[in-house]
């Protein structure tokens, strides 16, 4: 027996989030369904993020235990072959029997993108969320400077998240504007359920000019969901990266 590990990107539009779940398709019903067929064995993937319905990655990591004699290298070519369009492992590895990629440390990188145009771009509209009014970038950016480092970010959780605290760290957050696009990028030890997706909806309002750049000091330290912007739609959200800090050996 050994343990292999995934990236994979994929486009979230029309799947109901990483995990499994009775209401829809799921990107881990997927992947349990392929390399079970390849392997002709039962395969259950642990991820290491569990990504929202409508949410995009780049670099999602899982796990799973097989007894194939295929090379861990290549099963993620095997694999591709049945895997659909919208679903590609980017990478598989062997890594320790009990090493699992949720519980180590790690940096993840998720980057929000807004398509700020007067009239809308059917190009973007699966991975960028439409927002018709100017945005002020500078204000933006003055804003997220506030949510740096360790804080409670209970303003910034959905209501029912079951955790033991609302305390994360982030170690990096900026916001860049590309022609029509802008892109809220933001990096940290650890997330909160629509977090990032709250943390965008806030600055939106910031840029919008509905709230100053040091309001969102203040709403940081309410820790109050109540005080915090509207939770941004799910296609603008991207998992970029998930960075292990001390990369297994198998």
């Amino acid at each position: 027996m050994k343990r292999i590990m995934l990236t994979v990107a994929y486009d979230g539009t029309h799947y109901c989030g990483w995990q499994i779940q009775p209401n829809g398709i799921t990107i881990e019903e997927v992947l349990n369904r392929e390399l079970t067929r390849l392997l002709k064995e039962p395969v259950k993937v642990q991820g290491a993020s569990r990504t929202d319905s409508g949410v995009h990655a780049m670099g999602n990591l899982c796990v799973f235990d097989t007894e194939t004699k295929i090379p861990a290298e290549k099963i993620c070519y095997a694999v591709n072959q049945s895997l659909p369009s919208d679903i590609a492992v980017q990478k598989s590895e062997e890594v320790p029997p009990r090493f699992h990629p949720r519980k180590c440390d790690s940096v993840k990188t998720y980057e929000y993108t807004i398509y700020n145009g007067r009239l809308p771009n059917p190009v973007f509209r699966l991975y960028s969320y439409f927002f018709y009014t100017p945005l002020n970038v500078e204000a933006m950016k003055e804003g997220a400077e506030y949510l740096i480092g360790e804080h409670d970010f209970q303003s910034f959780c959905s209501a029912g998240s079951q955790v033991e605290t609302t305390v994360r760290t982030i170690l990096d957050l900026d916001v860049k504007k590309e022609g029509p696009l802008i892109k809220i990028r933001v990096s940290g030890t650890g997330f909160l359920y629509n977090m990032v997706r709250i943390i965008a909806g806030t600055l939106i309002r910031v840029g919008t000019g509905y709230w100053t750049p040091d309001e969102v000091g203040e709403i940081l330290g309410k820790r109050d969901r109540t005080f915090a912007g509207p939770k941004a739609p799910a296609e603008g959200l991207c998992l970029m990266e998930i960075k292990l800090k001390n990369p297994p050996n198998p």
